[in-house]
C-alpha cells in the first residue's frame, strides 16, 4: 500500500484504488456532506460523485423573498460545480438502487446511467406534502423551487395586471374577486412567510395599478392546524397572527382544502372561495425515492441509526428530511425534524462517520442542539427564538437576516442577498413581469419531480 509524504491528512495508508463515495440529493445534507469530505480525504482515497437534478444547493429558506422580486433567484443557488471542485455531478433523479451489487440508475435528461458505489450517502430530502384531494394537483402551486418561487411571482402580477382592466360590469366584478384572491395553504414557516412578505410587497407596489388598492386584495391563510408557527410556540404564533390580522390577512384555522378548481377554493367548512391563486405549503413528505428502497421507515422516513447508517445495509447512510435521524438532544425515541439546519449539521457529522469507515477519525453518532428558528414577516416586523429567546419586531427581523447570512454556505452569496436587501431598502421595487415559467412547469409534481 501507499502511503502519504509531506502535507498528508492522516497516516492511514493510502488505499490501491480510491473508494467510490457517491452522494444522491444536493440540498443542504448532501452539499455539506461533500464540502466536509471534500476536506477530510485526499483525492487519492476517494472519488466523490454526486446525483442530483439540479447543479446547484437552493438556499430554499430565502425562497419567499424571490417570490417578491427583493432576491434575483441566483443569488441563493449555490453552485455545486464551482464550490465542490472535486466532486463529479450527474444530473437527474435515481430511479433504483441495488444494495447487493452497490449500485443505482439515475434517469436524467439524455438518458439512464449507472453508477457504482462502495460508500452511499442518501440524502434525496423532501417534496410538498400533498393530499388526495380533488383539483390540489391541477391547480396548486409550492414554494419549494426556483421555478415555483418565480412562477407565483409573476402569476400574482399577472392577476393584478388583469383585474385592473376589467370592465366594472357584474361579470368583470366577479372575475375581478377571483383574481385579487389569494389562498395560501399551510400556516408553518412556508405558508405564513408567503402571505406575510407577497401582502407586504404588493402594498409597496400599489402604484403600479391604476384601479386596485391594496386592500382590495383578499389574502386568505388556512390550516388545520390551531395556531400559526406553532414550531416556534403560542406566544411567538400569536405575534405572529396579529401582525397578519393587522395587516387585513384572514386567518383560518382548523379547516383545510376540500377541493379546487382554476377559479375557486372550497374550504372543508363549506366556504367557497373565488380565487385563481392557491399556493400549497401544507408540510413536506420524504423523497418519493424512500418508498422504492424496501427498507424500513417510520412516517415515510428511512429508519436510521444514530451515527446515521442505514440498519442492515452495510456501507450505506440516510441524512436530512428522508431520515429518521433520532434527536439525541431532545428526544432519542422521535427523529429530528426535517428542517434546513439539521439537515446541514448532520451532513457535515455523516462524512465524518464515512470517513471514519475508511480509516480516517472516528464515528460518532448525530447530536445537534437547536439554535432556535426565525421567520420574516415583510417590513420590518419577525418573530424568532434563538437559543430559546422569544424575539418580534425589527430585532427579531435583525436575527432571522442575520441567521440567513450566516448560514448561506459561500462569501459570494452573503454579498450578493445582502446587497439585493440594501438596494430594496433604498431603491424602488423591481415590479417586471417576466414570465419566464409556464404554469404546467410549476405544479407541485413537475417542478419537484414527484
Amino acid at each position: 500500500m501507499r502511503t502519504f509524504g509531506r502535507g498528508s491528512r492522516t497516516k492511514t495508508p493510502l488505499p490501491l484504488a480510491p473508494a467510490r463515495i457517491v452522494v444522491v440529493g444536493g440540498g443542504f445534507g448532501g452539499f455539506h456532506a461533500l464540502r466536509r469530505l471534500q476536506k477530510l480525504l485526499e483525492p487519492e482515497r476517494v472519488s466523490l460523485t454526486l446525483v442530483a437534478p439540479t447543479d446547484y444547493l437552493l438556499y430554499s429558506p430565502l425562497l419567499p423573498e424571490v417570490a417578491t422580486g427583493v432576491l434575483d433567484p441566483r443569488d441563493i443557488a449555490v453552485s455545486i460545480r464551482q464550490t465542490l471542485r472535486r466532486t463529479r455531478t450527474v444530473l437527474g433523479h435515481v430511479s433504483s438502487i441495488d444494495f447487493g451489487e452497490r449500485t443505482l440508475r439515475v434517469e436524467g435528461r439524455d438518458g439512464i446511467t449507472e453508477i457504482e458505489w462502495d460508500k452511499l450517502i442518501l440524502a434525496p430530502g423532501s417534496v410538498t406534502r400533498q393530499f388526495d384531494i380533488p383539483g390540489v394537483a391541477e391547480n396548486a402551486h409550492g414554494l419549494k423551487t426556483l421555478s415555483e418561487a418565480t412562477f407565483i411571482r409573476n402569476h400574482v402580477l399577472a392577476q393584478l395586471d388583469a383585474a385592473d382592466s376589467l370592465p366594472d360590469t357584474p361579470a368583470g366584478r366577479a372575475e375581478r374577486i377571483e383574481r385579487l384572491t389569494v389562498v395560501a395553504v399551510g400556516a408553518g414557516y412556508t405558508g405564513t412567510e408567503f402571505v406575510a412578505q407577497m401582502q407586504n410587497w404588493v402594498k409597496g407596489i400599489a402604484t403600479r395599478w391604476a384601479s386596485i388598492d391594496p386592500s382590495d386584495v383578499r389574502w386568505l391563510l388556512v390550516d388545520l392546524a390551531p395556531a400559526v408557527l406553532p414550531e416556534l410556540g403560542d406566544k411567538l404564533g400569536k405575534e405572529a397572527m396579529d401582525v397578519l390580522t393587522a395587516r387585513g390577512v384572514e386567518i383560518r384555522l382548523e379547516v383545510s382544502v376540500a377541493s379546487a378548481t382554476a377559479t375557486s377554493v372550497t374550504l372543508t367548512d363549506g366556504t367557497v372561495v373565488p380565487s385563481r391563486t392557491l399556493v400549497w405549503g401544507a408540510g413536506v413528505a420524504p423523497s418519493p425515492l424512500i418508498a422504492k428502497l424496501d427498507l424500513p421507515t417510520e412516517k415515510g422516513r428511512l429508519v436510521v441509526e444514530p451515527d446515521m447508517t442505514v440498519a442492515g445495509v452495510p456501507n450505506v447512510w440516510a441524512i436530512g428530511d428522508a431520515a429518521a435521524v433520532p434527536d439525541l438532544a431532545l428526544d432519542a425515541s422521535k427523529p429530528t425534524p426535517p428542517t434546513a439546519q439539521h439537515a446541514q449539521r448532520q451532513g457535515v457529522q455523516v462524512a465524518k462517520n464515512v470517513a471514519a469507515s475508511l480509516g480516517v477519525g472516528e464515528s460518532k453518532p448525530y447530536f445537534h442542539k437547536d439554535l432556535g428558528l426565525v421567520a420574516d414577516l415583510g417590513g420590518f416586523d419577525g418573530v424568532a427564538k434563538p437559543l430559546g429567546i422569544p424575539l418580534k419586531g425589527p430585532v427579531a427581523k435583525f436575527v432571522a437576516r442575520s441567521y440567513h447570512l450566516y448560514a448561506l454556505p459561500t462569501a459570494a452569496a452573503r454579498v450578493r442577498v445582502a446587497t439585493d436587501w440594501l438596494y430594496s431598502t433604498i431603491l424602488p421595487t423591481r415590479v417586471v413581469n417576466l414570465d419566464q415559467v409556464r404554469a404546467e412547469d410549476a405544479l407541485i409534481a413537475k417542478a419537484q419531480g414527484q
